[in-house]
């Protein structure tokens, strides 16, 4: 039989965990101690609310020092200029002083900046999912102090896939899900997402379904997706049937293969898949259109000469 790629339509069946499309981590942008979280795991909030802040003490004491550091530079540049109308200094002199002055203002909106980001204030509408903060803590800069899922962005639900089925996964494709916390209802999902690049430390590519509407739907449930695969790409693997293969060891085995010319059967090492009743899944060792042969393995030998059965000639 002539070899081609494993290219027919087929369902998988994946499990996953439900997570809301946007879960952001916040995170104050300065050094600090907390000085209060208003909200618990679980709690509902609104898009502006405060959320924590820190203790200003500190920031305000660098905001004031600041704004004292801008004063005394404008008053040197004021100085300077009348000195410099009179000819007691030179232009450098002024214009070292201006710089001075512009330097000082910069501080100042810098230290009115971190003063301004010393709270924390809900993104969107949502739920907070994770509280890893603690008043009295020191908080570091990008350290997250609490969590937020963004409810108007809903939910999906991520599925790791090997990279040889999410190369057959289109966005946009349908999908049927199931949640056990849910009972028995069937969920109608979009897959919306397919990862580009496959995780460092499983290898796989996350995909995401997007789920419908449902208020039982929560950040961390379990579910599954059934998903149709679309036909491969090029060079996806190959399948061959189980009679074809022999000498079979771990994931390697022996096929005879025909040469179209000499009429000569060949033994060839191929790197093995997995097994189905639909044949067994080559990695490597064959391209599409080589001729393997299915029947009569045992009566074979590298080199030997056969006619195709139904020819004039039998095997020989």
């Amino acid at each position: 039989m002539s070899v081609a790629l494993v290219s027919g339509v087929s369902e998988l069946e994946v499990a996953g965990t439900v997570r809301l499309k946007r879960e952001t981590p916040l995170a104050f942008n300065t050094p600090g101690r907390i000085a209060a979280i208003m909200v618990r795991e679980g709690d509902r909030v609104q898009a502006g609310q405060l959320l924590a802040r820190l203790d200003t003490t500190a920031l305000g004491a660098n905001q004031a020092s600041a704004a004292a550091e801008v004063v005394r530079a404008r008053a040197d540049v004021k100085r300077s200029e009348d000195l410099f109308a009179k000819g007691w200094v030179t232009a450098p002199r002024v214009e070292q002083a201006r710089a001075t002055m512009v330097a000082a203002q910069a501080r100042a909106r810098a230290a009115g900046f971190d003063v301004s980001l010393a709270v924390l204030r809900a993104p969107a509408s949502g739920i907070v999912l994770a509280r890893p903060g603690e008043p009295g803590q020191i908080a570091q800069p990008g350290q997250a102090v609490l969590t937020i899922g963004e409810m108007n962005q809903g939910f999906v639900l991520r599925l790791p896939l090997a990279d040889r089925d999410v190369a057959r996964v289109r966005q946009g494709q349908p999908a049927t899900v199931t949640i056990p916390a849910l009972g028995a209802v069937v969920l109608a999902g979009t897959v919306s997402e397919v990862g580009a690049r496959g995780d460092d430390g499983t290898g796989t590519f996350r995909v995401e379904v997007k789920l419908p509407a449902d208020s039982r739907l929560a950040s961390g449930q379990i579910g599954s997706a059934r998903l149709t695969l679309g036909p491969a790409e090029p060079g996806a693997p190959i399948s061959v049937p189980a009679a074809a293969v022999f000498a079979a060891r771990a994931d390697e085995g022996f096929v005879y293969v025909l040469e179209p010319v000499t009429r000569r059967v060949r033994q060839r090492l191929v790197a093995l898949g997995p097994v189905s009743d639909a044949g067994v899944v080559v990695t490597a060792g064959l391209k599409p259109g080589d001729r393997v042969v299915t029947t009569g393995i045992d009566r074979l030998r590298d080199g030997q000469v056969i006619e195709l059965a139904g020819q004039k000639q039998a095997g020989k």
